[in-house]
């Protein structure tokens, strides 16, 4: 289930044209003049691919933005057109006395509203069920990444409007939640599976795992970038990939930021690879030496920008390692540049 942000008008124009030229044939105006309005259903005007809906489709579902073929009677004299109390205007040549073809007011609420569509004619005022839903919603990043089962995780987001959430196939908890922020209680057998925040618009599923993480806000032992590195931590949610904290570093040409050595066996058979975020504050480059291989190997070279990039490498990228000892990144343009990295993680699929 997604939001339908119709797009393609040339439909649209279509579909409306020919409604109107099939209501039209019927016209009678001193019969709708004596007509209380009624409602017989409401359909999107067009699908999810922006094509005409034919037949028309009821659905007591609608979302802001969006266009919709109001079929009834008695709605020749339109006065106004609400949904959830909010009037949505409307073109008098797309209404007959059988039809209304309206797009719902962008500004219009879907919370706290009455979830009615209120149609009043010269002739009578009628009410209609009708739900306003929010956009599908948005799942940005939970933390702490490596939260144990039965443990509290913040999810971060927006449109969380009457959520439901799953950890793989089973459902966590809710403790708390607003718009754009929950608290959920992770169930049991989370590790290694993904969150997904579910509500009546659709659904999103954030692409790290539960226990996945060498770094989200911090690093989990044996992992670190020693602080001779020279590397800050920064914290600013708004600016972070995940969660809340993310790391900087000004790496001159050539010159690398570098991790210390571990030695973890197991990662290489519960996971497919790893991953990272990266971004630079203009056009960079760098070479990810894993477990110490400096050659200059062009499959684990990646540019970056200012925008967050997600990276991955499988473990037959770097050569099918016996396990996981070392993650450094090394500078590869030549020049100066400053360095972000947020969601050092293993991939799980």
């Amino acid at each position: 289930m997604k939001t339908l942000f119709f797009k393609s008008y040339k439909y649209v124009s279509l579909v409306i044209l020919s409604l109107i030229t099939i209501c039209s044939c019927n016209n009678d105006d001193a019969a709708y003049q004596a007509t209380a309005p009624s409602v017989e259903f409401v359909s999107a005007s067009v699908d999810a691919d922006g094509k005409p809906v034919d037949p028309l489709t009821p659905t007591t579902i609608g979302y802001a933005n969006n266009t919709y073929v109001i079929q009834g009677k008695g709605f020749a004299s339109l006065r106004h057109i609400y949904f959830n109390e909010k009037e949505s205007y409307f073109n008098p040549n797309l209404v007959t006395d059988t039809h209304i073809i309206v797009t719902i007011n962008t500004d219009t609420p879907y919370e706290n509203g009455n979830n009615k569509i209120k149609i009043v004619t010269g002739v009578g005022t009628i009410e209609y069920d009708f739900i306003i839903a929010p956009p599908a919603p948005v799942f940005t990043s939970f933390n702490p990444i490596n939260a144990a089962d039965g443990e509290e995780v913040t999810l971060y987001g927006n449109y969380f409007v009457n959520p439901t959430v799953k950890v793989g196939e089973n459902e966590a908890e809710i403790i708390s939640k607003s718009l754009t922020e929950m608290k959920i209680k992770l169930p049991a057998n989370s590790q290694g599976k993904k969150i997904t925040v579910t509500t009546l618009s659709g659904n999103n599923t954030w692409g790290t795992a539960v226990g996945t993480a060498i770094f989200d806000d911090k690093f989990y032992a044996p992992w670190d970038f020693e602080a001779w590195n020279n590397h800050t931590y920064v914290t600013d949610h708004s600016a972070a990939f995940q969660g809340n904290v993310f790391i900087k570093k000004e790496i001159n040409g050539w010159d690398n930021i570098q991790g210390n050595w571990g030695w973890d066996q197991d990662a290489v058979t519960k996971y497919t690879g790893i991953k990272f975020a990266v971004r630079s504050d203009d056009d960079g480059k760098l070479e990810l030496i894993f477990n110490g291989d400096w050659s200059d190997a062009e499959v684990r070279q990646f540019t970056t920008g200012k925008d967050w990039k997600e990276v991955k490498f499988t473990w037959s990228q770097l050569n099918n390692p016996a396990a996981v000892q070392n993650i450094t990144f090394k500078e590869f343009t030549g020049n100066k540049h400053t360095y972000y990295f947020d969601n050092i993680t293993y991939i799980t699929e």
